[in-house]
């Protein structure tokens, strides 16, 4: 299953991604807005969006690109660890 994670903490990237590998994921983290976003971001199963700590900007390009491509999105107010492998237990297959 892929993942994708916007928003979060920089200092979280490699907790993260080593979270979703214990699940069996494979993620892409994107903490900052980059210029080519909505191409980076692909078609994933699954995009966890981290609201707290997010801009407009970027939340307004998964939403586009979910729209697009069908993909599931999931928002979550916290960008902890444990917010995101509650998300996994429930979501991932």
């Amino acid at each position: 299953m892929s993942v994708v994670i916007i928003g979060g903490h920089d200092r979280m990237v490699c907790q993260y991604k080593k979270i979703c590998k214990s699940h069996k994921c494979k993620a892409k983290v994107f903490t900052q807005m980059s210029a080519d976003l909505d191409k980076q971001i692909g078609d994933p199963d699954l995009c966890i969006l981290f609201t707290n700590t997010v801009s407009h900007k970027m939340v307004r390009c998964a939403v586009d690109e979910a729209e697009k491509k069908k993909f599931k999105i999931v928002r979550c107010h916290t960008s902890s660890g444990s917010a995101l492998e509650g998300i996994l237990l429930e979501h991932a297959v």
